[in-house]
């Protein structure tokens, strides 16, 4: 006998909704009562943050409505990086826009690009169930990663030394951003299909390969990543796409061999890169030491080193700091600004929401109904902890800058867009693990 899902009211997740809120509201009266006044008395930035908070308490409402018994976790955490980006912006932007007016809108375009992502987050969640028809079409995800990664390359307008966007008339796009997520879905049904055939093997020397005519789709997403890296300029894409890549397959087959194989390669293939391009050589030289050059190229470096120092242990104070000396601080350097007037405490604290969301989304991998949607969670997982650990590692010297953006902090309509559509599938995924587990003790809901 089947019945419908039945209204549930999701209190845990509705009292977590709380951190967000008091982040939007609290942070922002504290911009605005800051001694340096960065930010003037507005009424209109105070209806930025309420309307960002109702949508956000909105969709959890919806999602007991309708009965939604996935994690309750993932939305809160989400929601808590996203008021923090949204509260950088606000603090940001009037300092931006009096060295160029073009920024003084940038606190409702901000709140455009949430609330859009919201609503992509809240339809993947109620109204489709996406993971049936992604399986199915798994080549046509592969095409088409290949293809917006072909179209970028040869189209493409390049900003800053890097091929990356595509210009549709008024419109600024960065397709390298949804193909993170086809470069998943593809990887996920195909390893699920192969994973016997993976295991079997014939061998070059210590190498176990699989056959051959299975390893060619994996192949060209390889040479997809170091195309990335050798025609559009960009390292930090082609680490992050490759990094999924060797995750998924390590999750799939098991072998460390594959990893291994795959980081000499991609070694290599950087090597050759910092050889070749000066816009690469001059990243790492500017890792190694900013100051070769420090009001040229080493510039934006030095200025998030004196920002991160400034900042100490508790922080200048929000509105107390000098960020928007950085060049594009809202989008590559905003964890620059949050030590800086947060301090190192601070700085960790949003450190460890990105692991607590890392440590959900593979708990919703272990509680996966079935292997397709388990390589799915690891590899949108995967995106988002290592997209962190790349932009965080390059602000703070650990690795070279490459310029790609804090989930859900940084500043900008495509990235927000993605990562709001990879919770909202972690989402759905939790949320057809729930379901599995109820039928299988006898109870069959529907949603």
């Amino acid at each position: 006998m089947q019945a419908r899902w039945s209204p549930s009211f999701r209190f845990t997740e509705f009292q977590l909704l709380v951190a967000p809120g008091l982040l939007t509201i609290v942070g922002l009266l504290t911009i605005f009562l800051a001694p340096r006044r960065s930010l003037d008395w507005s009424w209109s930035d105070i209806w930025v943050s309420l309307a960002y908070v109702g949508i956000v308490a909105g969709i959890s409402l919806t999602f007991g409505l309708r009965g939604f018994r996935g994690d309750q976790t993932l939305l809160p955490l989400t929601a808590t990086l996203a008021a923090l980006g949204l509260l950088m912006v606000q603090r940001l932007m009037p300092d931006l826009a009096r060295r160029d007016p073009g920024y003084a809108g940038l606190a409702a375009k901000q709140l455009i690009y949430l609330g859009l992502g919201l609503a992509i987050l809240w339809g993947t969640v109620v109204v489709v169930r996406p993971l049936p028809w992604l399986r199915r079409y798994k080549y046509t995800w592969l095409l088409l990663t290949l293809a917006l990664l072909g179209v970028t390359m040869v189209f493409g307008t390049e900003i800053n030394g890097a091929r990356l966007w595509l210009q549709i008339g008024p419109f600024q796009a960065q397709p390298s951003e949804i193909v993170k997520i086809t470069l998943v879905v593809f990887m996920a049904g195909y390893l699920e299909d192969k994973r016997d055939l993976l295991g079997s093997s014939w061998k070059i020397g210590f190498l176990r390969l699989p056959p051959v005519p299975y390893l060619l789709p994996m192949g060209l997403m390889w040479a997809a990543s170091l195309m990335v890296l050798v025609v559009q300029n960009d390292l930090g894409s082609a680490l992050l796409f490759f990094g999924i890549f060797l995750t998924m397959l390590y999750v799939a087959s098991g072998r460390i061999v594959y990893v291994s194989v795959g980081l000499l390669s991609f070694a290599f293939a950087c090597w050759g890169a910092y050889r070749r391009f000066d816009r690469i050589g001059i990243r790492v030289q500017n890792w190694l030491d900013p100051w070769q050059d420090p009001l040229a190229s080493g510039y934006q470096q030095v200025q998030s080193d004196y920002a991160l120092a400034s900042g100490g242990l508790l922080g200048t104070g929000l509105g107390m700091g000098r960020p928007a000396a950085i060049p594009e601080v809202q989008t590559d350097f905003v964890f620059s600004a949050i030590g800086e007037e947060l301090g190192l405490l601070g700085a960790l604290a949003v450190l460890a929401l990105y692991f607590l969301l890392v440590m959900r989304g593979f708990a919703i991998a272990l509680r996966a109904r079935d292997g397709f949607a388990r390589l799915v969670a690891v590899g949108l997982t995967t995106i988002l902890g290592l997209q962190t650990i790349i932009i965080v590692g390059g602000v703070i010297r650990l690795i070279p800058l490459t310029g790609i953006t804090l989930p859900f902090v940084s500043y900008g309509g495509s990235s927000l867009l993605t990562n709001f559509l990879i919770v909202g599938l972690l989402l759905n995924i939790s949320g057809q693990g729930a379901r599995h587990r109820v039928a299988k003790r006898g109870i069959v809901h529907e949603r």
